[in-house]
């Protein structure tokens, strides 16, 4: 068995997660219930927390207790309907119970989307409170009856993600629409709030009306009562996937395998005879279970395997199958299943709590769909102390004529690994360090307590959070960049971590000057995304974005060995933090600043891949280099002014400090076109 985790988080197993309050309801639900009020309401919760059932006593209480008519519950597909069956509520302590007439989950109606958009509308004008549909009943009930006809509704839209400000997308469209009207509530729920395409989810003047609840990776994980652990790693192979696959499968472990899509460049073109090649590669087939329709392989240790495969593109096997999995007597029958073989299904929504593995072969465009598989992982359930996520991926091959979309797409899922890091750990609290400085309520100091006369890091056990005190921290003043810093800084890092140019620079560019990232690059996306904001709001969302990517990196140089050979990070990510702010002398923004984020993805992959193929990557990347663009010398320029501001003078050309240099080489570089310009008219 191989694995180089990339991130390998432990967590305190305090039983909270499930725990529930007089009501019934536990942290996550409580938490989104105390903002029932709001008429726009956004919950970003990660997969398993619970979201289904929150939206349940929000919906009742705006029926009950608020005045409004009807309930209407969007999701993408209809599978995820299920998620809204019927709820005895008040055996928990619930004023009322959730209840659907068959009749009004359309997810389940046979018949047309003519028929389902007609059925929407004979909803709207009966006395029934509450209906389930997918998003693409819903467009075309907007589409032929008007926004108009939806007043006084509560409008609930599940996997929100979905949902992009693009004018090419219906929803999207149609939300704002009903934020103009203002004559709707809308409470809308998602496990990953980002879309692989980086467009933006909603306009930012209708973000702004939302009231979020937000509750972390961290948190749910953390409250667990069974899992401990979850790592994140990629394996990199050559030749075809399905020889090597057991590098990275252990038939023991309960896994679900997401083959490629056939169009990627890990897909043989054949999807039946990967799944076959698989079953071979495990064991000796021994015909089909006539009851479930799984596969039964027999192991070289004797073990009889039963697996679902979801790929079969015979419907009625497949469904047999499917309806298999979602056996309501088998959900807590960990014998059930052992493996699950899919290529579209089983992410959004599929709930398999004994998943201890998530292999995921082939790069995933969308970020999101990445959230979206490892949440299949991170269920809670009895004896399942560690669940991983391996993204096998094949390495680029040197003889290859896409070797360039082969490195695009190492890239890509090295991005996203850095970016499930930031889902994963504690949340950042940042403040800057001045000499009346305060400890807060909640927070532990470490053993030596809290210092008056040197920054400080502090952990909050209950809330999960890191506070960190640096020197020179700008503070976010509008309400929307304060937002931002405490709600929405991986939507930031989401960005720049997509962002190709900065990946390979960071990667691969042995003359890079950090702060070249982490300022100017940084800068643009933040000033790009938040156009809105002032320039001192848009450095203060860059400081705390580059400081909780950084910080995490640092944190991750701390692995302790095991002594079984697979490195783990020490506890909690906190442990690292605080192990390095010691190291150094001080703590503050410009020490962030001169940190590649980029440093330690490379450290891992050079233990991952070949030095033959690592060098055929920096190769490509060294080929299509650029010195400096004239965009990238404006906002050096900006950079070279605020050192003359600070310093009293301009940066120099022959400086020892790097940064410095290359401040004044943007300077420079804009004078000479300057220079060019004037003789060229």
């Amino acid at each position: 068995m191989k694995s180089v985790p990339s991130i390998s988080v432990t967590y305190a197993q305090k039983g909270t997660s499930a725990a529930a309050n007089e009501l019934g309801m536990r942290p996550m639900q409580e938490r989104a219930y105390q903002k029932r009020g709001e008429q726009y309401l956004l919950i970003k919760s990660p997969p398993a927390s619970g979201k289904s059932r929150a939206l349940m006593f929000i919906a009742l209480d705006k029926l009950q207790n608020q005045g409004l008519k009807q309930a209407i519950i969007v999701v993408p597909e209809k599978s995820i309907g299920s998620s809204f069956h019927n709820e005895p509520l008040s055996k928990y302590g619930f004023f009322a119970d959730w209840v659907v007439e068959p009749k009004w989950n359309l997810c389940n109606a046979p018949g047309s989307e003519g028929g389902k958009v007609n059925s929407v509308k004979a909803f709207l004008d009966g006395d029934s409170k509450v209906l389930v549909c997918t998003h693409a009943t819903f467009r075309f009930a907007v589409d032929k009856f008007g926004v108009e006809a939806f007043d006084n509704c509560l409008l609930a839209v599940d996997e929100f993600h979905h949902v992009s400000a693009s004018p090419d997308n219906k929803l999207g469209a149609h939300l704002g629409d009903f934020i103009s009207r203002g004559k709707t509530h809308i409470v809308a729920m998602t496990g990953s709030y980002f879309r692989g395409d980086a467009e933006a989810v909603l306009h930012p003047e209708d973000e702004g009306k939302f009231d979020t609840v937000t509750y972390t990776y961290y948190e749910q994980l953390n409250g667990y009562e069974y899992l401990k652990q979850l790592d994140i790693g990629y394996y990199f192979y050559t030749g075809r996937y399905s020889d090597e696959i057991l590098q990275v499968l252990d038939p023991n472990e309960k896994t679900i395998i997401h083959i490629p899509n056939v169009n990627s460049r890990e897909s043989t073109k054949d999807k039946i005879r990967e799944v076959e090649h698989i079953l071979e590669e495990l064991g000796d087939w021994q015909g089909t279970d006539p009851d479930t329709g799984f596969q039964l392989v027999k192991t070289a240790e004797g073990k009889v395997l039963k697996i679902a495969d979801l790929v079969d593109d015979d419907a009625a096997k497949r469904d047999r199958v499917s309806t298999s999995l979602k056996d309501p007597a088998q959900k807590n029958n960990r014998d059930h299943v052992d493996i699950i073989i899919a290529l579209g299904m089983a992410k959004e929504g599929f709930d398999w709590i004994w998943c201890e593995h998530a292999l995921t072969v082939g790069y995933r465009s969308s970020l999101t769909e990445i959230v979206q598989i490892i949440g299949r992982a991170t269920r809670d359930a009895p004896n399942k102390r560690k669940a991983r996520f391996t993204n096998l991926i094949a390495e680029p091959d040197a003889a290859e004529d896409a070797v360039v979309e082969a490195v695009n797409d190492t890239l890509k899922a090295i991005a996203a690994s850095l970016l499930m890091e930031q889902v994963l750990a504690p949340r950042f609290e940042f403040k800057p360090k001045r000499p009346d400085s305060q400890p807060s309520e909640g927070y532990d100091y470490g053993e030596d307590g809290y210092q008056h006369d040197k920054p400080n890091i502090g952990f909050n056990e209950e809330t999960g959070k890191i506070q960190m005190e640096i020197n020179g921290l700008v503070e976010p003043k509008s309400k929307e960049a304060q937002r931002i810093c405490q709600d929405d800084l991986n939507e930031v890092i989401t960005a720049f971590v997509q962002d190709k140019d900065s990946v390979e620079r960071g990667m691969f560019d042995e003359e890079l000057v950090p702060e070249e990232l982490t300022q100017v690059r940084m800068g643009k996306i933040i000033k790009d995304k938040y156009p809105e904001l002032d320039d001192d709001d848009q450095e203060a969302v860059r400081q705390h974005a580059v400081a909780a990517l950084n910080l995490i990196q640092k944190a991750k140089e701390n692995i302790i060995d095991t002594g079984d050979g697979a490195p783990t990070a020490n506890t909690a990510l906190i442990d690292g933090v605080r192990k390095y702010a010691m190291d150094v002398k001080s703590l503050d923004i410009d020490l962030i600043d001169r940190i590649n984020p980029f440093g330690e993805a490379y450290a891992i992959l050079a233990k991952t891949m070949s030095e033959e193929r690592l060098k055929r990557i920096k190769e490509v990347i060294e080929a299509k280099k650029v010195s400096m663009s004239l965009e990238e010398a404006r906002e050096l320029a900006k950079r070279a002014l605020k050192f003359k501001n600070e310093k009293g003078r301009l940066p120099s050309l022959t400086a020892a400090d790097p940064w410095e240099k290359r401040m004044a080489e943007g300077v420079a570089f804009l004078q000479r076109k300057a220079k060019e310009d004037q003789a060229d008219a």
